[in-house]
């Protein structure tokens, strides 16, 4: 465990707890604007925790040469990672613009009746 510095473990544990709320307030947010796409992003930030763990193992047992495997997990983790993040940031951004298309249709239709 020397591989890192004290003020380095905080920052890389501090990290992973960050993360963890992350998702679970993403998960509470989707659930109270009822959107699922944000429970799509709570489930894509998976595979980046999972990088971020694999990295924090890899430095506990000082950097073993019998764990490098971790190094080739994290750098995995973090390219599928960034792909769902981008999927799901793709599915956020499509499900707000068609609830904006569906909102001015009807605010459109409204204002056609009243006149």
């Amino acid at each position: 465990m020397n591989a890192l510095s004290i003020p380095t473990w905080i920052i890389h544990v501090s990290s992973v707890i960050e993360w963890i709320a992350a998702i679970w307030l993403i998960w509470k947010y989707g659930e109270v604007n009822g959107n699922r796409a944000w429970w799509a992003l709570s489930f894509a930030m998976l595979p980046a925790l999972v990088s971020a763990m694999c990295a924090c193992t890899w430095h506990y047992f000082d950097n073993a040469e019998s764990l490098e495997w971790l190094v080739t997990l994290q750098a995995s983790m973090t390219l599928l990672g960034n792909f769902t993040l981008w999927a799901a940031a793709v599915w956020i951004w499509r499900s707000t613009k068609s609830a904006e298309t569906a909102n001015n249709s009807v605010s459109t239709k409204t204002i056609e009746s009243k006149q």
